[in-house]
C-alpha cells in the first residue's frame, strides 16, 4: 500500500520533505518502532478519542501511554478511546491502527505531546502497517504548528 492519499496531499500542501521507512508488517506502534529499527519514543503515535464536543487526535511517542485523566482535566473534556469502525470511518485511506499524526488532513482536531520537541527525526504512519514516513525535527513542527502542545502521557 502507498501513503494515504490524504496524508500525501497534506504533505504536498505543506511543502513538506521527507522519507519513507519500509519494515516488515506490525501490529503495534512499539513493535513497528523494533521492525523498523527506530528508537519508540521516536515514532509518533496516533491516539483518537472522542466525547460530545467531537474527536480528538493525541500524537504521542509510541514508548507511552496516553493519561485519559490528565487530558481530561487539561481540556475540560470527557474523551474517551473511538471503536475501531469509528477509526476506520474517520481516516478511510488508512489500516485501523496505522493512523498517521496528521488529524487536520482528515478534519479532526489534533493535539501533541512536547515530548518530540528535542527529537532530530520524527517517525509517523503513513496509513498501512508495512510503511513509515520521517522527518526531521524542522518539518514536524511545521506540521505541528499551531497545533496545543503539552505533556498527554502517562507519568511513571
Amino acid at each position: 500500500m502507498a501513503i494515504a492519499q490524504a496524508v500525501s496531499k497534506y504533505l504536498t500542501q505543506k511543502s513538506i520533505s521527507f522519507e519513507t521507512v519500509a519494515h516488515p508488517k506490525s501490529s503495534s506502534s512499539c513493535e513497528t518502532a523494533h521492525a523498523a529499527h527506530i528508537p519508540e519514543d521516536h515514532l509518533a503515535k496516533s491516539v483518537v478519542l472522542k466525547d460530545e464536543k467531537g474527536y480528538l487526535l493525541a500524537v504521542i511517542p509510541a514508548s507511552e501511554w496516553i493519561s485519559l485523566h490528565r487530558l481530561n482535566d487539561e481540556l475540560n473534556r470527557d474523551l474517551q478511546l473511538v471503536s475501531e469502525d469509528e477509526v476506520e470511518q474517520l481516516f478511510s485511506d488508512c489500516r485501523v491502527g496505522a493512523v498517521p499524526p496528521l488529524g487536520e488532513a482528515y478534519g479532526v482536531d489534533t493535539i501533541v505531546d512536547e515530548a518530540f520537541n528535542s527529537l532530530s527525526k520524527v517517525y509517523f504512519e503513513a496509513g498501512d502497517h508495512e510503511q513509515l514516513i520521517v522527518v526531521d525535527s524542522e518539518q514536524f513542527h511545521t506540521l505541528m504548528k499551531g497545533l496545543r502542545h503539552g505533556h498527554y502521557c502517562k507519568s511513571d
